[in-house]
């Protein structure tokens, strides 16, 4: 059986070194990235068994990170492992997608067991961690390979950014998902885009989804979130 092979996404060059060295003596593979922006495509590039994730880095934000490899529909487990140790920060951390939680300073035999914990319960999710090519809510259908969102069986007419915007709403049906969010996966980088920006795209989607037996909600303080009509609830 190949060794366990992690993806740390640190920027401590310190904890960086010392982390892989221990590890790889316990037979644990790391490969390192220090940059929020390359965790993503470092992450497609190896497909790593768990992602250990700090929430302070640069480029991108760890919890930005999140919220992307969710909304790209990875199953790969993801440990969080920062300094942030506050209740808040936990609940944020697990409510983006998170698997676990270790505080700094952390004990190295307990990091072991939570990623050992990880691997086994992904291993043994068998067929659950490599779900099926396409995702139902309501009426809609998500066909992860293609990106194509379908309503009963017909092909939806998305532009990129509202294609982003229902990709990451289907990645969570049913939870709000922060405007924040939601304006850092629909414009990745686009630091000239105005924050309000994603009120367009959002009311643009609503307009399309009108008809579909779904709704795509407001609320106040919390974001937005898709969900079934009343009246057009089966999926």
């Amino acid at each position: 059986m190949p060794p366990m092979h992690i993806l740390l996404v640190e920027d401590d060059p310190a904890m960086q070194t010392s982390l892989q060295r221990a590890l790889a003596r316990r037979g644990i593979h790391v490969s390192l990235c220090a940059d929020g922006l390359q965790a993503i495509p470092q992450w497609q590039a190896l497909q790593p068994d768990v992602v250990v994730l700090d929430l302070t880095l640069p480029g991108q934000d760890g919890l930005q990170v999140l919220e992307h490899l969710r909304a790209l529909r990875a199953t790969t487990p993801v440990l969080i492992l920062t300094a942030r140790s506050t209740v808040g920060d936990r609940v944020l951390g697990l409510n983006a997608g998170a698997d676990d939680y270790l505080a700094k300073p952390f004990d190295l035999d307990e990091l072991e067991a939570r990623l050992r914990a990880l691997e086994r319960r992904a291993q043994g999710a068998g067929g659950t961690s490599a779900q099926a090519d396409h995702d139902s809510f309501g009426t809609l259908r998500l066909d992860r390979a293609s990106g194509a969102i379908y309503h009963l069986g017909l092909p939806m007419d998305f532009t990129p950014r509202e294609r982003a915007l229902m990709h990451a709403l289907l990645a969570r049906p049913g939870q709000a998902i922060a405007k924040e969010r939601l304006y850092e996966l629909v414009f990745p980088g686009e630091v000239d885009v105005k924050y309000e920006a994603i009120e367009v795209v959002v009311y643009r989607l609503r307009k399309k989804l009108s008809g579909t037996s779904m709704d795509l909600v407001t609320l106040r303080g919390l974001g937005y979130l898709l969900k079934p009509t009343p009246s057009g609830a089966a999926a």
